[in-house]
């Protein structure tokens, strides 16, 4: 992965606590807006992680096959990038 791995990991760290404190929200029987809410958030933090992913690999990844002058590596990428378009717009 060439993202920045500690970023991302306190990134994904901070998801958990707030997944950990949603955990709790449910067991003490909070309001479910504010439920909803939290869950709200950490879809959010978990778009832009993936966001952040997604622009490393094409930034280096997919800019290294273009350089490479390899039709197949190139065609690969490009076949990879759009089955993630796909699964993103669901």
């Amino acid at each position: 992965m060439k993202a920045d791995n500690k970023k991302i990991k306190n990134r994904l760290n901070r998801i958990r606590g707030q997944i950990d404190g949603i955990n709790k929200m449910v067991d003490e029987d909070k309001y479910c807006l504010d439920i909803s809410a939290q869950l709200l958030a950490v879809s959010s933090a978990i778009n832009s992680v993936n966001q952040e992913i997604l622009s490393a690999h094409l930034k280096s990844c997919v800019a290294d096959s273009l350089t490479s002058n390899n039709k197949e590596e190139v065609d690969k990428k490009i076949d990879e990038i759009e089955k993630i378009i796909k699964r993103l717009s669901k």
